[in-house]
């Protein structure tokens, strides 16, 4: 099948959905409350140690900028502040920070400032070691929908349908930034040639894998196969960082991905071996090759290819009528976007 590829990008994207675009309109996200975000760690600090580790609730601040605030209350550089995912900041989250405190205990005010920005610490316990970015191994959710979606049968029929078949794990619309201004810098600095210093934290370079491997799940989400191993498809074991090169796809593999214990992936691009075979491959690199600013820019930016499964699971939903509303609560593995889950379900001018 061939793919449609351009090397002009227009915004919004034209992704597939699932089952078609929704037709009914819902909102969400009215205020910081009607969005809660969770981390879920697989251990819990020790109690001891050179790092004091919080348990803090934030709205209205970014996790970088909580860091900053955490780092002056307790008079220490921001370096020696450590968190492991960036969290919403029009959300109430809850996560972990750790701040390095060798033989001494914070200052005796140094709740003061957060209280006043809203900032909650929920527990505080030391740890031997720094909080490191990506160790959390997922987020619980917690979302209200409003308006027609909320009481739509259309809306709850998609629901289950996500429940049992999976969701297609786009990038969400905040990787590409209002009206996909994040893709358009990450195009201008790749045909510059791309330099640390004008993007210190890799945003851009993941603004561009995500656009090329959201291109590929498309793709495969119009053809039925973004959940249905093909030859050559490199397969996800559920759950874990495993991963294997599928040559040949028989009944057993078929059923162990109908019950959700293994994805295909689809390309991060970058340099180093593809690792998909025969078509899979050939139908990458091809649409990649629709955007070659950004696949090449990718390449010549030194970061190495990987991989990412093209399915999501949703852990433990549930959904709850409360009125003229409805709440949804699911957990996703770390680096998944609940607005993917919520973009399948009804139409919303910010779920592209």
């Amino acid at each position: 099948m061939s793919d449609p590829v351009s090397s002009s990008i227009a915004w919004p994207p034209a992704w597939h959905y699932l089952a078609g675009a929704p037709a009914t309109a819902g909102d969400y996200r009215q205020s910081p409350e009607e969005f809660q975000v969770e981390e879920v760690f697989d251990f819990i600090p020790e109690g001891q140690g050179e790092h004091w580790w919080l348990w803090v609730e934030k709205r209205g601040m970014t996790t970088p900028d909580l860091a900053r605030l955490l780092a002056r209350a307790v008079d220490i550089p921001v370096r020696d502040v450590g968190f492991s995912g960036l969290k919403d900041r029009d959300a109430v989250t809850r996560q972990w920070f750790s701040l390095a405190l060798p033989g001494r205990e914070p200052p005796p005010d140094w709740e003061a400032g957060l209280v006043e920005r809203g900032v909650t610490c929920l527990q505080a316990v030391r740890h031997p070691r720094k909080l490191k970015r990506g160790v959390h191994r997922a987020n619980r959710f917690r979302l209200r929908i409003g308006g027609e979606a909320s009481v739509s049968s259309a809306t709850h029929e998609r629901w289950d349908r996500l429940v049992q078949l999976g969701v297609p794990n786009y990038f969400g619309p905040q990787r590409f930034g209002p009206e996909g201004r994040n893709l358009f810098r990450a195009r201008q600095l790749l045909a510059r040639g791309w330099r640390k210093r004008q993007d210190p934290h890799g945003l851009l370079l993941s603004t561009a894998r995500s656009y090329l491997f959201n291109s590929v799940l498309s793709a495969r989400v119009a053809d039925g196969t973004w959940c249905v191993p093909q030859p050559g498809d490199v397969l996800n074991l559920e759950g874990t960082a495993s991963r294997f090169a599928a040559t040949e796809i028989d009944d057993a593999l078929l059923a162990r991905a109908e019950a959700g214990d293994l994805h295909p992936t689809g390309p991060l691009w970058g340099r180093g071996r593809l690792e998909s075979l025969g078509e899979v491959a050939e139908r990458e690199i091809r649409i990649a090759a629709g955007c070659p600013d950004l696949a090449e820019g990718l390449v010549q930016a030194g970061v190495n290819h990987e991989r990412r499964p093209l399915r999501l699971r949703l852990k433990e939903p549930e959904w709850q009528t409360d009125g003229d509303a409805a709440w949804l609560s699911f957990s996703l593995p770390r680096g998944a976007f609940a607005t993917s889950v919520l973009r399948e379900l009804f139409r919303h001018p910010t779920l592209v």
